[in-house]
């Protein structure tokens, strides 16, 4: 899955990519977090799979200094 970094605050896209296994069945436009290096392959998808980044969650909430910036049930 291509895997666009944000911007938590703004919740703007960088224009920085990356290539991760999906562990968790993430779907299109859905607020990801992702391990990388040795770390994403200590799932039971990647577990012995040669991959450099995984999503191992599906963001729920975002939330900064007692303010939300991303609710799941809310997008």
């Amino acid at each position: 899955m291509l895997v666009e970094k944000i911007d938590p605050v703004t919740m703007k896209g960088k224009g920085d990519f990356v290539v991760a296994m999906d562990s968790v069945g993430a779907g299109i436009n859905e607020i990801v977090f992702y391990a990388s290096g040795s770390s994403a392959r200590f799932t039971p998808t990647t577990e012995g799979v040669p991959t450099d980044c995984s999503i191992i969650a599906i963001v729920d909430f975002i939330e900064k200094d007692g303010t939300f910036t991303y609710r799941k049930d809310q997008a």
